[in-house]
Order: C-alpha cells, then sequence, then structure tokens
C-alpha cells in the first residue's frame, strides 16, 4: 500500500492549461501558475493559456493583480484543465497592521487606511512618503524642497502643536524609530498602514498626538523562494514652466534707465542703451540648474519554506541633483529572518544597515545665505562666464551704476564648496515568541537604532555664499559628529479565545526605551592651503563654534487592550497606556492615555444582508486621548552655563550661571480625539465609500512662556493654553470596468481645520516673523498690512489715510484697519492684521489604474484648493529701488497716474523712505494663491508572458514623476514650499508657508525593469 501510494504521488504528467476571467471568460494574461512548495513555475501567455510539469497530488496555485488566487490539485485524468478567476472586488477581508498587531479590515474599528507593495511600486523616489502622496485621506504630505532625499512634510489630520512638532511617529516592524523614514529603501517595504484617530494610536500614547504610521517590511511568501531584480534608471529635469519669471538682460536695462529718468539723475552709460543687451541675458538661476541622471538598483531575494522565512532585500539608490554639486547615494541592505524551532517557539532577527553621502549646497535660505536666493536677484548683465569660458570669480560693479553690493560666482561657489554629510544608519529588531498553550502568546522584542553621522562644511580661499564677500576670503572648515544609541524592550503577552459566537482578544505589556545622542562640533579657519582643510592645517580654531553635547531620554510604559465582537458585526476595543518620560518635571512625569471603540456591521443585519445594492456597511465610533513630549531634554531642569567667567580686579575666573528656570509639573501635552465613521461597500463591493468625521482639542502646549526680565530669564518652559481641530475625510474606491480591460479608481478628499482657544495667562497671541497664532484664529496665520491698491493721484493721497511722511503718488496703500486716519506699524496704534492662511481648504487626490492583457497603466493625482504662501522672496526680487534683478512683473509698476501698471507693484521714485515700506513691512503684496493640481505620477508597464523557464515573470516600465503642475502661483515652481530663514527645515508650525524660492521639486523620468527567477 506504501509503494503504491508512493509511486502514484511521484508520477509526474505535463499539466496544459487556460486561465479566464469570472463571468466574461476573458483570458487572463500573465497569471503566474506555480506548483506549490516548490520553485517551479511559469506565467499564462497572450491567451491565457499555460503549460507546467507537476507531479499527481501536487496544487497548482493561480493568481495574478485583481483576482482571487485558485488551487487545483494535480491529476493523472485532468492534464488540460480551465481555472477561473474571480475578480477581487474587495479588500474588507484582507488583514491590515495595527498597533501591536493585525486585524481583519471589516473588524477595524478606529480609523486605519492601509497600502500595499503593489500600489507604490515603480515611482522613481528616494523617500517612501513621495510615494504616498495622493493616496490617503487625512494625510498631508508636502514636498517642501526638491534637495535629494530631504524635505517631506508629513501631517496627519492637521495635527500641530506650539513648539512639540507635527510629524507623526514612525514605526518600523514594530519598532518606534527617533527619526523620519527619508533614509529606509522603499524597496523593502511589504505595507504601510496609518493610524490616524486615538482608537488607533492609544498604544503608543505620548508620542501618538500627530498619528502613527507603521511599516511592515518585506517576508518570503509561504512554499515560495522567489528572487527578483528591480532596476530603472532615467533623468531630472526642471521644466520652464513654472519657473520664477525674472527681468532679462534687456529688461533689467530698461528698468534702471526709467528709474534714473524719473528721478531727475544722470543714467549711468551702461544703461543708455538697453537694446545693446539683446541675447546677452546670463541667467544666474538656470545657470546653476542642469538635467541630472537618477537610478535605482533593488534585488529581493525571499523564502520561505518548512521552518525558516527569510528576505534579504539590497540596493543602491543614486541620484544627482538637479542644482551643481548636489547628490544623493544610498546603499542598503535588510536581512529578515523567522525561525520555527518548534510548534511553540518562533525566533526571528531584522538588520538593515544603510550608508548615505548627500552633497548637498546650501540652496536654500534668505539673502546672503540660500545660493539660490542669491542667484535669482544677480544681475543679468553680469558675467557668469569669461572670455576664456571659465567661470568669473567676482562681479563688482561701480556704485555709480546703483551697485552697492559685490557679487560671487553663484556656480562657483556650489562647485567649490564642500557640503557634505555622511550617515551609517543600522536599524535592527529580535524577538522570541512562546505559546504555550492554544491562543496564548508570550513575546519578547529587542530593539536598537543606531545613527552615526559626520558632517563637513569647508570654504575655500576661492569662493564665498555670501553677498558683498570679497575674494579671496578667509577659508572655513566645520566638522559636526554626531551619533546616536536608542533601545527599546518590550514584553507582550496575547491572549484570543472564543465562547461560542462571542471573540476575545486581551492584549497586555510593558516596555522601555532610552535614547542617547552625542555630537561633536569643530570649527576651524585660516588656511595656509584650501588643498588641505584638516584641523592641523587651520591657523585659528573658533572657539565660539566649537562645542559638544550629549542628549539622553528615557521611557518606561504599560499599556493593555481588549478587543471583543460578536458573530464579527458587533465590535468593541478599548485600551489604555501609561508612560513615564524623563523630559517632563519629577511631579508630573506620568501621563494615562485611555480610549476606546465600537463598530457595528449593519450589513450583517436582516434588514441589510439581502440588500442587492448594499453589500457592505458599518458604521464606527471611537474617542481616546494620546500625547506629546517632543520638547527636547533636560526642559524642566533649571541649566547652568559653564563658559561665564567672573571678574575679581584684576583677575578672570571660571565661572557659572543658572541660564533657566526648572519647573517640576512640567508634564505632557495631550489631544483628546472623538472619531465617528462610516464604510460602505455597493454592488458587490466594486464600490467602496468611507466617511469619517473627527474632532479633537490639544490641551497643555509645551511652550517656552516670556516672563518679566526683572527675573533675570527671559521663558519658562510651561504647559499652556488649547487648540480645537476637526474635520472631514471622504474616500472612495471603484472597480469601473472588468473583463480583459480592467479600470479601478481611488479618489480621497480631505478638509482640515483648527483653531486657537486659549494661549498662556496674559497671553492671547504669538508672533512670528511674518505670522501671528491668536485666540480665535486658526495657527500660524500671515500677518502684515492689507493692500488696498496704490495712491492712483494727488487727490487719492489727499483724501486717504496714509503713512506720514513716506507715502505718496504711487506708493502702496494699505487699510486703516483701527480707522485713526493714519497707518501705522506696530505700536498701540498697529494696523496689522491677519492677510492671509497657509493652510488649504481641503486637499484631494486621484488615482487610476488601468490592465489591459499583459499592459497597465497608473496615473496619480492631487491637490491643494486655497491655501498661500508667503513669497518672502520679493524683499529682494521686487526691491523697487533696483538694487537687484527683479521680477518681470516689475516692468508694469506705478509708472504715472497715466500708467499705473497693473497694480501689483508701487512706484520706484522715491528712495527707500517710499519703496522700503512696500518691500520691509508685511503686507498681502507678498501672499498668494497657491492651490494647485499635480500630475504627481505615471506609470506603463507591460508584463510579458512567453519566457525562458528560469524567468517567473517580466515586466517592463517607464515611469513619470512630478510631471506636470497646473497653479495660478508664480512665485516659483514648488507650490507647496515652506522653509527658515537659514534654509534648515520647513518653517515649522508657527511660521508655514514661506517662500524664499528654495530647491526647485525636478520632473523625473525613467525606465526600468522588473524581473522574477
Amino acid at each position: 500500500m506504501f509503494m503504491v501510494s508512493v509511486s502514484a504521488y511521484s508520477q509526474t504528467v505535463s499539466m496544459t492549461g487556460t486561465v479566464v476571467s469570472e463571468g466574461d471568460e476573458e483570458p487572463v494574461p500573465g497569471a503566474l501558475v506555480s506548483v506549490k512548495g516548490t520553485q517551479k513555475g511559469t506565467v499564462t501567455d497572450i491567451d491565457g493559456k499555460f503549460a507546467i510539469q507537476a507531479s499527481v497530488g501536487e496544487t497548482l496555485v493561480v493568481s495574478f493583480i485583481g483576482f482571487t488566487t485558485q488551487e487545483v490539485v494535480v491529476s493523472a485524468d485532468a492534464t488540460d484543465i480551465l481555472v477561473t478567476l474571480g475578480y477581487e472586488t474587495s479588500d474588507l477581508s484582507e488583514v491590515v497592521v495595527v498597533g501591536y498587531g493585525s486585524q481583519v479590515k471589516r473588524e477595524v474599528t478606529g480609523a486605519v487606511q492601509s497600502v500595499d507593495e503593489a500600489e507604490l511600486k515603480d515611482m522613481p523616489v528616494s523617500s517612501v512618503a513621495q510615494k504616498l502622496q495622493g493616496r490617503m485621506a487625512g494625510v498631508q504630505i508636502n514636498q517642501t524642497t526638491g534637495k535629494p532625499g530631504q524635505g517631506m512634510n508629513v501631517r496627519i489630520r492637521g495635527q500641530l502643536s506650539v513648539s512639540g512638532g507635527s510629524q507623526p511617529l514612525y514605526v518600523v516592524d514594530g519598532f518606534p524609530i527617533t527619526g523620519d523614514i527619508n533614509q529606509i529603501n522603499p524597496d523593502e517595504i511589504q505595507e504601510i498602514s496609518v493610524l490616524k484617530d486615538a482608537a488607533s494610536t492609544s498604544l503608543y500614547g505620548s508620542r501618538a498626538a500627530n498619528g502613527v504610521v507603521l511599516i511592515t517590511t518585506k517576508k518570503g511568501k509561504v512554499g515560495q523562494t522567489n528572487v527578483n531584480l528591480n532596476v530603472y534608471t532615467g533623468f531630472q529635469t526642471v521644466p520652464e514652466n513654472g519657473r520664477l519669471e525674472m527681468m532679462d538682460a534687456v529688461e533689467f536695462a530698461t528698468f534702471k534707465k526709467e528709474y534714473y529718468e524719473a528721478a531727475g539723475q544722470e543714467v549711468p552709460s551702461i544703461f543708455q542703451n538697453p537694446s545693446q543687451y539683446e541675447g546677452q541675458t546670463n541667467d544666474w538661476y538656470d545657470a546653476m540648474l542642469r538635467n541630472a541622471p537618477i537610478s535605482s538598483y533593488n534585488l529581493t531575494v525571499t523564502s520561505n519554506k518548512e521552518k525558516v522565512n527569510t528576505a534579504i532585500i539590497a540596493g543602491v539608490f543614486d541620484q544627482e541633483g538637479v542644482v551643481v554639486g548636489s547628490d544623493y547615494t544610498r546603499y542598503s541592505l535588510r536581512m529578515n529572518t523567522d525561525y520555527q524551532l518548534s510548534d511553540k517557539v518562533n525566533i526571528g532577527v531584522n538588520v538593515a544597515p544603510n550608508y548615505v553621502v548627500d552633497n548637498t549646497p546650501r540652496t536654500d535660505g534668505t539673502r546672503g545665505t540660500g545660493i539660490l536666493f542669491n542667484a535669482l536677484h544677480t544681475w543679468p548683465i553680469m558675467p557668469i562666464y569669461d572670455e576664456n569660458g571659465e567661470l568669473t570669480s567676482f562681479n563688482q560693479l561701480p556704485a555709480s551704476t546703483g551697485n552697492i553690493y559685490a557679487y560671487p560666482n553663484w556656480v562657483r561657489a556650489a562647485e567649490e564648496i564642500t557640503n557634505q554629510t555622511k550617515e551609517m544608519n543600522v536599524l535592527s529588531n529580535a524577538y522570541v515568541e512562546w505559546k504555550p498553550i492554544q491562543g496564548l502568546s508570550l513575546k519578547s522584542t529587542f530593539n536598537a537604532e543606531v545613527n552615526n553621522s559626520k558632517y563637513f562644511w569647508f570654504n575655500p580661499s576661492t569662493a564665498t555664499a555670501n553677498i558683498n564677500v570679497t575674494l579671496p576670503t578667509v577659508a572655513v572648515s566645520i566638522r559636526d559628529h554626531y551619533s546616536s544609541l536608542s533601545w527599546l524592550n518590550e514584553n507582550i503577552a496575547t491572549y484570543a479565545t472564543s465562547i461560542g459566537d462571542h471573540n476575545f482578544e486581551i492584549l497586555g505589556g510593558f516596555s522601555n526605551q532610552k535614547f542617547r545622542a552625542e555630537s561633536t562640533r569643530i570649527q576651524a579657519d585660516t588656511y595656509a592651503d584650501d588643498r588641505i582643510p584638516t584641523i592641523q592645517g587651520a591657523i585659528n580654531i573658533n572657539r565660539g563654534g566649537t562645542n559638544s553635547g550629549v542628549g539622553e531620554w528615557s521611557l518606561t510604559s504599560l499599556f493593555s487592550r481588549l478587543t471583543y465582537n460578536y458573530k464579527g458585526k458587533y465590535l468593541l476595543t478599548a485600551s489604555v497606556r501609561g508612560d513615564g518620560s524623563s523630559r517632563f518635571g519629577e511631579d508630573n512625569r506620568w501621563g494615562v492615555f485611555p480610549s476606546a471603540s465600537a463598530g457595528w456591521v449593519m450589513s450583517d443585519e436582516g434588514f441589510l444582508n439581502t440588500s442587492s445594492t448594499i453589500s457592505f456597511a458599518k458604521l464606527r465610533g471611537s474617542f481616546g486621548v494620546t500625547g506629546n513630549n517632543n520638547i527636547g531634554n533636560y526642559t524642566s531642569y533649571a541649566l547652568v552655563n559653564n563658559t561665564i567667567n567672573a571678574v575679581f580686579g584684576d583677575n578672570v575666573a571660571p565661572g557659572a550661571a543658572v541660564t533657566s528656570l526648572n519647573n517640576t509639573n512640567l508634564g505632557w501635552e495631550t489631544t483628546a480625539q472623538l472619531d465617528l465613521g462610516l464604510e460602505l461597500g455597493l454592488w458587490d463591493d466594486r464600490v467602496l465609500f468611507t466617511y469619517d468625521y473627527y474632532t479633537k482639542n490639544t490641551t497643555n502646549l509645551l511652550y517656552a512662556v516670556q516672563i518679566p526680565q526683572e527675573s533675570g530669564f527671559t521663558n519658562y518652559n510651561d504647559n499652556i493654553g488649547e487648540i480645537k481641530f476637526w474635520g472631514h475625510e471622504f474616500s472612495v474606491n471603484t472597480v469601473n470596468t472588468t473583463g480583459s480591460f480592467r479600470w479601478t479608481t481611488n479618489a480621497n478628499l480631505s478638509v482640515n481645520r483648527n483653531e486657537v482657544l486659549e494661549l498662556a495667562d496674559g497671553i492671547d497671541r504669538v508672533y512670528g516673523s511674518y505670522h501671528i497664532t491668536q485666540v480665535g484664529q486658526p495657527f500660524g496665520q500671515f500677518y502684515g498690512l492689507k493692500k488696498i491698491g496704490n495712491y492712483m493721484n494727488e487727490e487719492d493721497l489727499a483724501s486717504s489715510p496714509i503713512i506720514p511722511g513716506r507715502s505718496t503718488v504711487g506708493s502702496i496703500k494699505v487699510e486703516d484697519i483701527n480707522g485713526d486716519g493714519v497707518i501705522t506699524y506696530g505700536g498701540d496704534n498697529d494696523d496689522r492684521t491677519i492677510i492671509g492662511n497657509p493652510f488649504p481648504d481641503f486637499t484631494w487626490g486621484l488615482i487610476n489604474n488601468f490592465n489591459y492583457r499583459g499592459f497597465d497603466a497608473s496615473i496619480v493625482l492631487n491637490g491643494s484648493q486655497g491655501n498661500q504662501l508667503y513669497m518672502r522672496h520679493l524683499y529682494s526680487t521686487a526691491n523697487l529701488d533696483g538694487v537687484f534683478n527683479m521680477v518681470e512683473k516689475v516692468s508694469r509698476r506705478f509708472k504715472s497716474p497715466e500708467d499705473p501698471g497693473d497694480g501689483i507693484f508701487g512706484t520706484s521714485t522715491g528712495g527707500g523712505n517710499v519703496t522700503g515700506v512696500e518691500r520691509d513691512w508685511n503686507n498681502s503684496n507678498f501672499v498668494w494663491d497657491a492651490s494647485f493640481l499635480t500630475v504627481r505620477n505615471i506609470t506603463i508597464g507591460y508584463t510579458f508572458t512567453k519566457l525562458p523557464k528560469t524567468i517567473k515573470s517580466l515586466r517592463l516600465y517607464a515611469s513619470g514623476q512630478n510631471m506636470w503642475i497646473f497653479t495660478k502661483y508664480w512665485g516659483g515652481s514648488n507650490p507647496e514650499v515652506s522653509m527658515q530663514n537659514d534654509g534648515n527645515g520647513d518653517g515649522g508650525n508657527l511660521s508655514p508657508g514661506v517662500d524664499l524660492a528654495a530647491y526647485p521639486v525636478p520632473r523625473t523620468i525613467t525606465f526600468g525593469v522588473n524581473v522574477n527567477f
């Protein structure tokens, strides 16, 4: 009997068959047909046919994206078969990752949204955050700068804080990391879940106020060994359309000529004949740009056989920047291994090192700081190259021409000044899991994150990035070494059981996390030889720029969750977490974060389960509290500065002084959130609709409150105030067509609002450079004078409120807010008011996917409506004194009552006393609508069906990223821009939406191949 059984099972047959779609019975080309538990596999041809060798009793697995997977047992009497694949119109049965576990999607009671690797493939970007743009309701992702590897601002449900940050918490394979996800290879990622409401995030307690992003990296698929090679290469450009339109040489010379004539002064000879510059414009901004290559190479090996599940992903990403002198290279490796020691014990280890080299000139920032800003307003008659075709070193025209600045060559600055960061990061996880009895799991995890960063900046004597610095300059170097270690130990017990139709899961655990960082900075200058920029090669060590520091924090947590459902239609989840943080005062270190959520699957009830229209319906609601401790270290302590010297007679003695006050009561910033959601599936889930309404209040805001100077201090860290947030989120997923041509759509729209309800006692507003945060108003509103035009003539000037001694015919005319007849900037009679809003009325995304036989295509659109930007660069690029080159629109300025221009810019006569009001006083002429629609990505691919036996699948594709931007914003090519004056960061929550001519976001075209062996 045994011998006969083996012989029958080992009989090999040649299987042939056809794979068709359910209903229309159209052939399915490119479907994967594999023998379960082996490496044997093939794909169907253009007619849906396949042939494969298999043994009697083995199982064929047939799968294709968008269809349900089918399994067929091989038999000796059925060697030619027909396999029908049903359309996978719904993902409600999918398992999604949630905090500390997973759930079937239809049973989730919180606001959770997820995407998998199939939705994120083949996009030529360095960061996974770029791939998520436009895909999720309530998740706003802006690319604030185009610097390679940088610039992504992620905000979930509009959450922000006065000083506690707005970035979500990123959790990679269960480990809450301390940084962002820019350095993670997107090809390593299997699935991303975004937790938006408090019920979903509260198990992460103290760090979850801004939402949580859960990232799961790749594992092997059961019974399969796969080798995948994914390679793409292409190029990046900055389109002409959308660039800030500056004056060319003729327009600039014409302005200067008219400027001197209007002032009754002699026109300098170089401007007397503007037409002499025809065709001789020196476009300094364009000279900073180039077409740049981009490439990515990823090799993935996965195996899941018997007791070992392994995934190895190795990647190289290489991106030259579109700005001269910039490039970004990342080498990454990930090894994920799970091993089943026995039926009851599993262990696993994940190790993911990466190495990044980032060379980026100081492109971003205000005048004199960012070289792109500097290049924009450099006179177009100044030469970039000399008569020998070499880069000039220095440009300075005589003061008689109105030139008061000396300009270095910005291209030379980008090429010769070193601004390099090298990073070595390691992210690792290890776990042991024991299942002593059915339903009970005991799991301990050990996680570590190591970061080592070396920054080197060297400004040789032959170049400078500053205005009015003559050459040769003093050579300067900065070396900054930063290292950090974060470790986390978590111990979790989970018990799941069912009693009849009652299903329970109970989770409990505790964790400890500690972080330590060390930094050393050395600044040196005055080098004898630029070719030897070592510390020893410098004559001087700058003590003011040399320092070292240590930062530490720790977190201890207890947490628990109960999940219950009855027959899968009445759902309940309750959780609580307690966190103790070293960052807070000794009297207020513990925070408790509870939540509860409930759901009702109405479609399982008798009154709906026979509906031919409604295939799924669920109501859910949640309430919970989360926290925020992003205030830095030691803010609750009285700090001491030990570099302050004391003088006793003629002697100087080392001393120390207290520089801040302690606050033993400093505690958690907390956010309480209510969420109500509706999920609908229509017509067998071919249409899935989700709606969420949320409202949340953030209290005990972490802020450095100003205190009277008589105290000897300037501020005091405390918990103040309250902010209210609310919003609406809509998502629709549809299967528009089935059959050989399949078309699906994902659309989403989000409305987010906020209002400041309270600040500190006696404080109802906080000012920024261009913003105000005020009780009764949204956060970070643009603030200044409200322009209502220009003074058109003497009569208009005489009958209108003016700025005494400064207003004249043609100058800027603003609204007299307090009605006292005089325009005042600041002080008791201030006429400043709110002049704009950086936050959009709504954001949206639209994704269409198409499949036809072996062809596939996807189009990703997203946009923002109603947001505004503060075009801060106009204080230079529209300087009406002609000190710099200017935007082309200045050509249509006010010239006379008979030639009033287009109303945007006023008169250039009167000198800085008149023109200084328009550029130096914040006013609404800086604020412009930045609504936009972006064709974020277009990808077209073809999967081959006739392949050698050694190749399971082969796909060629072409992709375009940031293809077109449609916007009325004229201040630059990026309507998502937001930055600080020094170019580092996006301006923060108090000062968002400032445009200082940042690094442009390129259009990227790539061609790739994805092959499975």
